[in-house]
């Protein structure tokens, strides 16, 4: 698995990285106990099952089975080749690295990777370029006048590494071509458009703002371009590329990370130009979906770092219906979320130019209101409340939502607000909201699946048949000790494991062992050829055993092996059994029965 790269580079990074710290920067940890746990990176869940052990250094989904140590991980989560993860870990480790550019077998990797390599390469230069043109040069003073005009500080223009790209034609193709970049692969990477007719190529972005996009990693995987005097689009973004998904893609993520995690919160906006000019009014934690719907893929990467979300989206109707949208999405997953009203049908980018950042934070972020709140304000528009008809039917929509809340002190305070601001009866209200609220708990245990606990994690209690219990029993022990891995091999004699995976592993254990490694259950993950077995490894890790194992109990376990196959030896025998007596042949019934019978006598 590990290539070219030399095994004491492997295990010299994984002794100077804590895999916790590497995991929390993906996975929002919690301690409990000697283990760590979180949501699950690799599926959707909304009970932590993930656990992460830092005296193992190991990690395990007890929902969906991934687990595997510090590389695989990386691997998994960022979907990169493991030479990739050992790049980016030694870097992170301090540790000089030559990571081999050529497959084992002597053959260049796939252009897929190369390709891609390139394409981010580009991005980079591209952005670099960009921002040296908006700062330093006489062709972007136009652009640079104009952001400043629009309250860009020069702190903004440096952190966003906001540029310019020249109102030319084929500026951007020369540049690339020159450098050596393949211009079909700088097409698929959406920086030029090739021309139909000719072939030649053309560059996509010309005469425009430039604010490049990074992913979570912190790399340039794409752009949106802003016209200066208001051409058409208002804003140019890059298509859809190998290395930029915009329904994944969260602007300023990769900066915003630390203070999200910390916070434990984050507030989301609906667009960069908020997220810039709130990061300017002091918000470390702004973050925005780019040209999109909130997606199931941004939630999940926000959950991952943030209990709580602040929705911070224009004060416009438009604003407030995707706000709505946005809400029922994030508390459906779990997350508590308030949101903030922007006064007088403003964004947030507007209101910070115009009333300063001081009064956005205070005015705006801090009073942030509930989401049943923010829906009692929202029922209200397009209805004119003095007419009675539209009147019962806004009380009748917000008593809707309330009976939806599940906690009764916040069905009675929202209540209480409804009947004193119309003049109604509580005890009305509250039969009314009685009546939707058993309605919709019935609708909700008909179709819900079976509660998960939310607060505190335990690994569920799988049920494995004897057999498999001490062939698992014995492979913990065994990673545990070398001692115990050759006494099972000398007891075992000939015979072999009853599932092929727990085989595959004892035979690569002792390939581990006699090469000289000490007991090390995330070395030996490294050491194993596929996932299914590292996945395995790390779930048998997890399971709860003695420090030592004592002789009886590894002598118990190994009968159990035993008398599984006997078990299986006598299924086989009366079913020989059968088809002797089917075809009459009572002699052979006979021997049969009692070949079974001396078995059960064994087993017993």
């Amino acid at each position: 698995m590990t290539g070219r790269i030399p095994e004491e580079t492997i295990q010299q990074i994984k002794q100077s990285l804590d895999i916790t710290d590497v995991i929390g920067e993906y996975v929002q940890l919690k301690k409990q106990g000697r283990n760590f746990f979180g949501l699950c990176p690799f599926h959707q869940e909304n009970s932590p099952s993930f656990s992460v052990s830092p005296d193992k250094q190991i990690y395990h989904c007890f929902g969906c089975g991934a687990g595997g140590n510090i590389f695989s991980f990386l691997t998994e989560v960022e979907n990169i080749s493991f030479q990739e993860a050992v790049s980016k870990l030694a870097e992170r480790a301090g540790v000089t690295v030559e990571v081999p550019s050529f497959g084992g077998d002597g053959k260049k990797q796939p252009a897929v990777s190369e390709e891609k390599e390139q394409m981010l390469k580009a991005h980079e230069l591209l952005a670099k370029f960009y921002h040296h043109l908006l700062m330093n040069t006489a062709e972007g003073q136009e652009a640079l006048d104009y952001l400043e005009e629009r309250g860009f500080s020069a702190s903004d223009l440096e952190t966003f590494q906001i540029g310019w790209s020249l109102p030319n034609w084929e500026f951007t193709t020369r540049f690339l071509e020159k450098r050596g970049f393949p211009l079909e692969w700088m097409e698929k990477a959406g920086l030029i458009i090739r021309k139909e007719d000719s072939g030649s190529y053309f560059d996509r972005f010309r005469g425009r703002i430039m604010f490049p996009l990074y992913d979570e990693k912190g790399s340039v995987v794409a752009f949106s371009g802003r016209s200066l005097h208001d051409e058409k689009p208002k804003y140019l973004n890059s298509p859809e590329t190998p290395i930029f998904n915009k329904s994944r893609l969260l602007y300023n993520l990769h900066q915003a990370r630390p203070a999200i995690r910390k916070q434990h919160r984050a507030i989301l906006f609906e667009g960069f130009a908020d997220v810039i000019a709130a990061a300017r009014a002091g918000v470390e934690t702004g973050i925005a979906t780019m040209g999109t719907s909130l997606t199931e893929a941004h939630i999940q990467q926000i959950k991952r770092l943030a209990n709580e979300v602040i929705i911070c989206y224009d004060g416009d109707l438009a604003g407030m219906n995707a706000a709505f949208r946005a809400s029922e999405l994030l508390i459906s997953s779990g997350c508590e979320v308030r949101i903030a009203s922007v006064p007088d049908r403003m964004d947030p980018d507007d209101y910070i130019r115009r009333h300063g950042g001081e009064k956005f934070l205070h005015h705006v972020i801090e009073t942030a209101r509930t989401q049943m709140a923010f829906k009692m304000e929202y029922y209200k528009q397009g209805k004119n409340l003095q007419d009675e008809g539209q009147k019962l039917q806004y009380i009748e929509e917000v008593v809707t939502e309330i009976a939806k809340l599940k906690k009764a002190v916040e069905r009675d305070y929202y209540l209480r607000q409804i009947a004193e601001q119309f003049s109604l009866s509580l005890e009305a209200l509250k039969q009314q909201e009685k009546q939707v609220f058993f309605k919709e708990r019935k609708k909700q245990h008909q179709h819900a699946p079976a509660p998960q606990a939310t607060s505190v994690y335990q690994a569920p209690n799988k049920l494995y048949p004897a057999f498999q219990t001490a062939e698992r029993r014995l492979i913990a022990y065994m990673l545990k000790s070398d001692d115990v891995a050759y006494k099972v091999k000398e007891l075992l004699g000939g015979n072999t494991f009853n599932l092929d995976e727990h085989q595959a592993i004892f035979t690569y254990l002792l390939g581990f062992y006699e090469g000289g490694h000490e007991p090390d259950a995330s070395a030996f993950i490294t050491f194993l050829p596929n996932d299914t077995l590292r996945r395995l490894v790390s779930d048998i890790e997890m399971m709860m055993i003695s420090k030592v194992a004592s002789d009886e109990e590894i002598h118990d376990c190994i009968q159990q092996i035993f008398k599984h196959r006997k078990v299986l030896e006598i299924k086989v025998k009366k079913q020989q059994q059968i088809s002797a007596e089917k075809a009459k042949d009572y002699l052979a019934a006979a021997k049969i029965a009692k070949e079974i019978m001396e078995l059960k006598k064994e087993l017993h």
